[in-house]
C-alpha cells in the first residue's frame, strides 16, 4: 500500500499541456465557517483554488506524505487514504473475518438460487457443499447479479447516455528502479475518448484506459494506451475490461440486498465504487433487520438512500465532463451536450453561475459521498467561473484573510518538514508505527 491524497487531473479542460488541477482529500481551510470561493474570485486567481485554500495540491506535486513516521496510525497532518493492491488485500480481508470476526468462509460454485413460495430467496444450490439456507442475502455477484438481477428479476438503469466510457484496458507495469519515487496521488489524464489512471505502489503502477467504444475503436484506444504507457507497454499484457454504466432499479429486494459490482458500476473515477461498496455495507450493519417482519420497511429506507447516493455519484462524474471546452474530439463535444446532462446538475450549474457551492446547494444528507468541498475544486480547477458574486461582509472579508493566511502559513510549514511518500512508506515498512 502507499498514501494517496487526491487526484490529479490533467488534460480534462483544455488538452493543453499546462491543464491540470487537484481534488485533494483536505477541506478548505475555515470550510464549516465560510465560504472562500466568492473571496478567492475577488481577489484576482493569483493561486489555482486548491492551492489557495489547502496545502495539498503542493504536497501531491512535491510527491509528499501526509505524516511523519512519528504520526501515529490513523492520524496525519494531511487527510488520507490509501492506494492498495486489491489482490492482497482481499485475502488479507479474508483472513481476518474468518480468523477474527468469526466469519465461515464456504468456497462454493452457485449453481442455483432457489426461491421460497413467499418470494423469498431460500437457499442456494451449490456444487461442491449443496443448499445454504439464509435469512438475509447480500449479492456480491458482479456484475451478473445472479441474486438480485436474475433470481428476483429486478431491473437495471442504463446511465450510457450521461457517461460515455464503457471500456476499460488495465495493466500493472514495474517501477523502472526499486526506488522510484511513489506519487501520493491518482493522476487522471484526458485523452480522446476517455481518460486513463495511474496508480503507483511500492512496486509498481496499476494504469488503466477508460474509454468509450462509440468513440474510438478497441484498436485504436490500444494504441492510445500504447503510446501513453511507452515502450514497456510491448513487454505487459492488458486486460480488457467491458463496463455497463448503470445502476440496478432498487438495491433491496424481499431478502437480498446487492453490494458493489452486483448493485452497478459506472466507472472508476473518484473511486466512487469503493465509496459506495463502503457505504453500502456500513448502512447494511447499522440497519440490519431484527427479523423478516421489518425487513421490507429497513429495506425500503436502504433503497432511498442507496439511489439518491447513485444519483449524486452520476452528478458528480459528468461534472467532469460537461466543464470541458475541449473539441478536438467527438467524445469531449458529446459530453457537453445538454441532453447528456442530468436535470438536477443542469439546475446546479446554473445556480452556481450566481452563488457559488456550499453547505446548501442540497448537499443535506450526513453522510454525503462527495461534498460541496469537492464540487468547488472541480468546478474551479476547471475554470468554471460565475457572472455575479453575492455580496459579503467586512467580517467575512477579515475572516477569508485570516483564512488564507493560515493556508500559506501551513503549507510552508508541511512542505519543509513532511518526508516523501517513498521515504515513509519505506520506513514504515521497517519500524511501523506508532499504535493509537
Amino acid at each position: 500500500a502507499a498514501f494517496k491524497q487526491g487526484g490529479k487531473f490533467a488534460g480534462w479542460t483544455t488538452g493543453a499541456e499546462d491543464d491540470a488541477y487537484y481534488h485533494p482529500l483536505m477541506l478548505p481551510q475555515g470550510f464549516g465557517q465560510v465560504n472562500l470561493v466568492p473571496h478567492w474570485l475577488r481577489g484576482g486567481q493569483t493561486q489555482t483554488f486548491c492551492d489557495a485554500v489547502c496545502p495539498q495540491g503542493h504536497l501531491c506535486e512535491e510527491g509528499l506524505a501526509p505524516k511523519t513516521i512519528t504520526t501515529p496510525e490513523y492520524q496525519g497532518m494531511a487527510n488520507y487514504s490509501y492506494h492498495l493492491d486489491a489482490g492482497k488485500f482481499a485475502p488479507f480481508l479474508q483472513k481476518h473475518c474468518t480468523e477474527k470476526l468469526g466469519v465461515r468462509h464456504v468456497q462454493a460454485d452457485v449453481r442455483n438460487v432457489n426461491l421460497s413460495e413467499s418470494g423469498d430467496i431460500k437457499s442456494l444450490s451449490t456444487e461442491q457443499v449443496g443448499d445454504i439456507p439464509g435469512d438475509l442475502f447480500v449479492d456480491c455477484t458482479g456484475f451478473s447479479s445472479l441474486l438480485l438481477g436474475k433470481a428476483l428479476g429486478v431491473g437495471f438503469k442504463d446511465c450510457s447516455d450521461i457517461l460515455f466510457c464503457d471500456t476499460a484496458l488495465a495493466v500493472q507495469v514495474p517501477h523502472e528502479m526499486h526506488n522510484s519515487p511513489i506519487a501520493s496521488h491518482t493522476l487522471s489524464t484526458a485523452h480522446s475518448a476517455g481518460w486513463t489512471w495511474d496508480i503507483e505502489l511500492p512496486t509498481r503502477r496499476g494504469v488503466g484506459y477508460v474509454y468509450s467504444s462509440r468513440h474510438i475503436s478497441h484498436e485504436a484506444a490500444e494504441e492510445e494506451f500504447a503510446r501513453y504507457i511507452g515502450p514497456r507497454y510491448k513487454e505487459l499484457t492488458a486486460r480488457r475490461i467491458p463496463i455497463r454504466p448503470g445502476h440496478r432499479e432498487i438495491f433491496w429486494k424481499k431478502n437480498c440486498v446487492a453490494v458493489g459490482l452486483a448493485a452497478g458500476f459506472l466507472e472508476p473515477l473518484e473511486s466512487s465504487a469503493i465509496v459506495l461498496s463502503e457505504l453500502s455495507a456500513k448502512l447494511i450493519a447499522e440497519q440490519m433487520p431484527a427479523n423478516r417482519e421489518v425487513m421490507d420497511i429497513v429495506a425500503a429506507r436502504f433503497n432511498e438512500v442507496t439511489g439518491y447516493r447513485w444519483g449524486r455519484i452520476i452528478d458528480f462524474l459528468k461534472l467532469h465532463y460537461v466543464l470541458t471546452k475541449r473539441t478536438d474530439s467527438q467524445f469531449w463535444i458529446d459530453n457537453v451536450a445538454p441532453e447528456t446532462v442530468p436535470e438536477r446538475l443542469r439546475n446546479l450549474l446554473h445556480l452556481w453561475t450566481y452563488q457559488p457551492p456550499w453547505f446548501f446547494d442540497e448537499f443535506d444528507r450526513l453522510e454525503e459521498v462527495f461534498p460541496a468541498a469537492s464540487y468547488q475544486y472541480v468546478l474551479y480547477g476547471m475554470g468554471f467561473r460565475g457572472e455575479a458574486l453575492p455580496g459579503d461582509t467586512s467580517d467575512t472579508r477579515a475572516m477569508a484573510q485570516g483564512y488564507r493566511a493560515e493556508n500559506a502559513a501551513m503549507t510552508r510549514k508541511m512542505l519543509a518538514s513532511l518526508p516523501r511518500n517513498r521515504d515513509l512508506v519505506k520506513k514504515i515498512q521497517e519500524f511501523g508505527l506508532q499504535a493509537v
